[in-house]
């Protein structure tokens, strides 16, 4: 599941539902297909929410090292990359996500059933196919679809994101520490601002939905 497919995937979604355009808000996966839906199809996209900012993935640069201390919460990328990252993946989905999301959202008090809800997602008989292309696929280790070649190349270039943006950080995330978001600043050429939400993790949305709801609302205004 490369990045060219997601923002696709959206932008197939809002046809098929007959919306010209919209706001679009999202973090991880969700964010890297708004961001790059956001670049590709700037007409159709009317403000963006994203967390932990611009999302759209720099595979050239994949393989350059990281201070160890975020290093060590990218573990299961590397653990992707093998055979048995693979087989550990398709053999306990669920116990792989708890981990993940207990070192990206510290503060996070989820349930048990919380995360049972979500994994019923899992049951979907290519999901671990996907995670693992999607993983390998970034760190340049696997081919993308020919389909999406064309917009993949557009967007190694590091596309700017011309609408209206409010990029937020979790305050808590134990994946991407918060930052003043001027790294970024660069990616966006549009109005936008910064936002960081203290006690939120990794899954902002989930943690702290208030904050992300009012980024929505907001982004229209910036």
């Amino acid at each position: 599941m490369e990045k060219a497919a997601l923002g696709t995937d959206v932008v197939e979604l809002m046809d098929a539902l007959g919306l010209p355009a919209a706001v679009l808000a999202g973090y991880d996966w969700g964010g890297r297909a708004a961001c790059v839906a956001a670049a590709a199809w700037p007409e159709r996209v009317h403000g963006l929410v994203s967390v932990n900012g611009y999302l759209i993935q720099d595979i050239a640069a994949s393989m350059r090292p990281l201070p160890p201390r975020l290093e060590a919460g990218f573990w299961y990328f590397f653990y992707f990359l093998t055979d048995r990252g693979r087989a550990g993946l398709a053999a306990d989905p669920r116990g792989v996500a708890e981990v993940i999301w207990r070192r990206n959202s510290p503060e996070w008090s989820f349930t048990d059933a919380e995360l049972d809800l979500v994994a019923r997602s899992f049951a979907n008989p290519d999901y671990a196919d996907v995670v693992i292309h999607s993983y390998r696929h970034r760190l340049g280790a696997a081919e993308g679809a020919p389909r999406y070649a064309e917009l993949e190349r557009a967007l190694a270039g590091q596309p700017a994101i011309p609408v209206p943006a409010i990029t937020l950080d979790g305050g808590a995330d134990g994946n991407f520490p918060a930052t003043d978001g001027t790294a970024a600043a660069t990616h966006f050429t549009g109005p936008r601002e910064h936002r960081i939400v203290p006690g939120a993790g990794h899954n902002l949305p989930r943690e702290r939905p208030e904050a992300f709801v009012r980024a929505v609302l907001d982004v229209g205004t910036v």
